[in-house]
């Protein structure tokens, strides 16, 4: 496939962190963009509320659980990107029903709609947490899948349902994994924005979980450029798609450097409400992008101390981290 300049997209999860970027960039290759936003009485469409450019972007508000809705405004589009999902694991250990209704059924119905609409492209977008725990680093595509919540439980299956249209209908899928993306407008429930809006609200003393475990953080743009990626490469229909800088970090010393980026120093206060249960801590994460690299030709463009100073700084502005509760643990 061509690049996108002038192309029909479909985006659903439009209105969350990596949507909103995500649309951003399509604008700025001069797509036409449908938006999905998910429906709400307050008439707010999230994220893209936030974004500059809003030419070429046209809104709809729905919920990917109703098939029927999803099939009439996926029409006329001809890429589609799949992200609307729930995607917080502590409230995966509350709630395990909704995220099968959202994940997993939701997937399916955005899958049918884009079948039925003779989509060319679908890029469904994947988390890193499929994996679990590395038995083996760098983790490529053929690392074993683990459900260790069932958040990641509910991806697994997202995924069998999108990758199995590609092969029972031929509808042109193909799946992407990023590991931990990071950046502007990214919910509390991430650890870096916890600990950014504890630490820029000014607390000494910061509330984590666990501090060994190691994540491979990726900027938000560069996510976005791997997604782009693999919606123009015609070899990526039918496979799966590891976005990742091939570093990792553990959260400890990743506080250490926010604490040196922001020149606030704080310690850190062990919360025992932010352990996930022993079993279910993934606790290493290190990715292996050498397909998408081979394929697209795509690497990541900021590393991780460069993409923190571009978060600093948008959390320091007031309006930003007034969004933000540093007093409650947003599961």
């Amino acid at each position: 496939m061509a690049d996108l300049k002038g192309k029909r997209v479909f985006v659903t999860g439009a209105d969350g962190f990596i949507g909103s970027h995500l649309v951003e960039l399509l604008v700025q290759r001069g797509a036409r963009v449908r938006a999905l936003s998910l429906y709400n009485s307050f008439n707010s469409h999230g994220w893209l509320e936030e974004i500059g450019a809003r030419s070429g972007v046209e809104v709809v508000s729905a919920d990917v659980r109703d098939h029927k809705l999803m099939a009439e405004l996926v029409q006329g589009s001809e890429v589609l990107f799949h992200l609307a999902s729930l995607i917080a694991i502590p409230y995966s250990y509350q709630a395990p029903e909704s995220y099968v209704q959202t994940n997993v059924q939701g997937t399916l119905n955005v899958m049918q709609a884009a079948r039925q609409a003779g989509m060319k492209r679908v890029v469904h977008v994947s988390t890193s947490e499929v994996y679990g725990t590395a038995q083996r680093v760098p983790i490529d595509e053929q690392h074993p899948l683990q459900p260790q919540s069932p958040y990641s439980a509910s991806k697994i299956d997202a995924d069998s349902i999108a990758m199995s249209f590609f092969h029972a209908f031929g509808l042109g899928v193909a799946i992407a994994r990023p590991f931990n993306t990071f950046g502007p407008r990214q919910s509390a429930r991430a650890v870096i924005p916890t600990i950014l809006a504890q630490v820029l609200s000014g607390k000494r003393s910061i509330r984590l979980g666990r501090l060994d475990p190691t994540r491979d953080f990726n900027y938000v743009s560069d996510t976005c450029e791997g997604l782009l990626a693999i919606a123009e490469c015609d070899a990526a229909a039918g496979q799966t798609l590891n976005i990742g800088s091939g570093t990792e970090i553990s959260i400890r010393d990743l506080a250490k450097l926010i604490g040196e980026l922001t020149e606030h120093p704080f310690e850190i206060e062990s919360d025992d409400a932010r352990l996930r249960p022993g079993k279910s801590e993934v606790e290493r994460l290190v990715c292996d992008s050498s397909r998408l690299r081979r394929l697209t030709g795509w690497k990541p463009k900021t590393e991780l101390r460069e993409g923190l100073v571009r978060t600093v700084e948008w959390f320091r502005k007031p309006a930003n981290l007034v969004r933000y509760k540093p007093d409650v643990y947003n599961v």
